[in-house]
């Protein structure tokens, strides 16, 4: 009986979650009440994934109005919009309204979804299964993932191998239908994560040329009309979502500086956190990123690469796929040394897309890929010369003891100030909480309230993003002194109505003066409505003339 369809795919989710707990523990145990909370940029994931799931699921129109930097109406567009994350996270959201349980959810789903992905499309280039699922733990758990475990969007990696799966289909058989598919998966890439979106795009783009050359159809209208087709559909699906960022660039002038802060070095190819190779740490020449491959990847792909392009009679792939991928990686190390090594400058000033990024090290995981792809060629040559099971046995040791990470850095949630469940019974106004961040250095400390604003949803006076707009920061060092007579003008002008204070948040001599104000000073504008240990919760009722 032959193990396809249903069968093998069930088998190969169920062993994904299986492994994924595993790779990623403590996840699994900590599921609903811990995250990345040491970072600010993991609790503003926990809130993206949990907002985009609450307004898909009560108002999906106001999808782009995001809670934060109230009065901005399109204030999801200053950053990531993590559309697919947040679709996967709805059932779990729904079921339990739980921001930690929706974002672990997701956070899980990334690393099975990537050795899904992986998987297939291994399997669809080797036929063997058992390189498959070596290749699929090889790229999944990849060191790259893990420095991303605070970033949602940058861990759904799985994307990229199923463009590659749907390029290889539609290549095999071009047709209008595997067009389509390629369109829409290259579209679900861009909507998980822009920067894979963008990547997917220049790969996709890549082999049209390069196999269009090798397999004589540069002048073949009937691979070039199937080729327009997945582009059309690709925009057409992301366009919609897509527009929201043009007009947040036009309104703010919103752009990218070119500059090298985000860039590869030397020392990036190097670094990983996985136990196998910390040891090296140490001597590395100060790191810019975490983009090392993995010791198995690099040497398998390597390997795999050189039997491939010499076509002994048990290669696996041709000549022109095993020299695509090639070039890919050696292109895409390029790129990720950023403008001083030259090619993303021309990238940045001839594809207006790249005005969007800022990261060119995040190609590093194109890099990878390739090397898995190849490596898988190395692997099934190397089963089929010798003992099979033995050296899948062995291999796949290698790739878990190369690999492994856990346990992975979390932190338990604090208990909840019952402040938050009240705003969440209180007519809808908006709310600013205090301190308020007002110096640069300081701004992904409103990242905190976010994740807080889950539990409410009223809308903030508070935001952190990727793009910071120019009035919040104009007006956070008058908002920093509130309650005080510029702060009330600021706050008249955006009709706050509520006033949260975290006063274990500040100094002693902060916390006395503000406590004076708020119920001296200012009492006969500010309406106490609970107090909850050092959280207390205000309404404005009157503004000082």
């Amino acid at each position: 009986m032959r193990f396809r369809g249903p069968a093998e795919a069930a088998t190969v989710v169920l062993a994904s979650i299986v492994i994924a707990c595993i790779f990623t523990y403590p996840y699994i145990i900590n599921f609903s009440n811990a995250g990345r909370l040491d970072t600010n940029d993991g609790r503003w994931s926990i809130w993206v994934v949990s907002w985009v799931a609450h307004a898909l699921t009560t108002d999906p129109g106001s999808l782009f109005r995001a809670n934060i930097f109230y009065p901005h109406p399109n204030a999801l567009a200053f950053s990531e919009a993590n559309l697919i994350a947040g679709i996967v996270a709805i059932p779990v959201w729904l079921l339990t309204k739980n921001p930690y349980a929706a974002h672990n959810f997701v956070f899980l789903f990334a690393f099975a979804l990537s050795f899904v992905t992986t998987y297939y499309l291994v399997r669809y280039l080797t036929g063997d299964r058992r390189a498959a699922i070596v290749a699929g733990i090889m790229f999944a758990y990849c060191p790259f993932a893990f420095v991303r475990q605070a970033h949602i969007q940058l861990l759904l990696i799985g994307f990229l191998p199923w463009c590659a799966l749907a390029w290889h289909r539609f290549l095999d058989r071009t047709s209008v239908p595997r067009a389509v598919e390629l369109g829409l998966v290259m579209a679900a890439t861009g909507l998980a994560c822009a920067y894979y979106g963008i990547f997917a795009g220049g790969m996709i783009s890549f082999a049209a040329i390069w196999f269009a050359i090798t397999r004589q159809r540069w002048k073949d209208p009937s691979y070039w009309i199937p080729v327009a087709v997945a582009a059309a559909v690709c925009i057409g699906a992301i366009l919609p979502f897509f527009l929201p960022y043009l007009e947040m660039q036009q309104t703010t002038g919103f752009q990218r500086p070119i500059g090298g802060q985000y860039s590869a070095n030397i020392g990036a190819w190097f670094n990983s956190s996985a136990w196998a190779h910390r040891w090296w740490a140490p001597y590395l020449p100060a790191p810019s990123e975490g983009l090392f491959p993995g010791i198995l990847a690099i040497v398998l792909g390597i390997y795999g690469g050189y039997v491939s392009i010499r076509r002994g009679p048990d290669t696996t792939f041709k000549r022109d796929v095993a020299w695509f991928y090639v070039g890919l990686a050696l292109f895409t190390v390029w790129l990720t040394f950023g403008p001083e090594a030259g090619l993303f400058t021309v990238l940045y000033h001839t594809v207006p897309i790249f005005s969007f990024l800022r990261a060119p090290s995040r190609a590093g995981i194109v890099v990878t890929l390739c090397l898995v792809i190849l490596a898988a060629a190395a692997i099934r040559h190397l089963m089929h010369r010798k003992q099979g099971a033995a050296v899948f046995a062995a291999l796949l040791a290698l790739a878990v003891g190369d690999l492994y990470r856990a346990p992975l850095r979390m932190r338990e949630a604090p208990p909840l100030p019952s402040v938050f469940t009240t705003l969440a019974r209180l007519p809808r106004g908006p709310v600013i909480e205090l301190p308020y961040w007002s110096e640069n250095v300081a701004y992904h400390r409103h990242a905190e309230y976010m994740l807080l604003s889950t539990y409410h949803w009223q809308p903030l006076i508070n935001g952190y993003s990727d793009h910071i707009p120019q009035d919040f920061r104009d007006n956070a060092p008058a908002l920093s002194r509130f309650p005080s007579p510029d702060a009330f003008a600021i706050l008249e002008r955006s009709q706050a109505r509520y006033v949260v204070a975290h006063l274990n948040l500040m100094d002693a001599q902060s916390r006395d003066s503000l406590v004076d104000r708020l119920d001296r000073e200012y009492v006969n504008y500010l309406r106490p409505l609970e107090k909850d240990g050092d959280v207390w919760l205000y309404e404005i009722i009157a503004w000082p003339r």
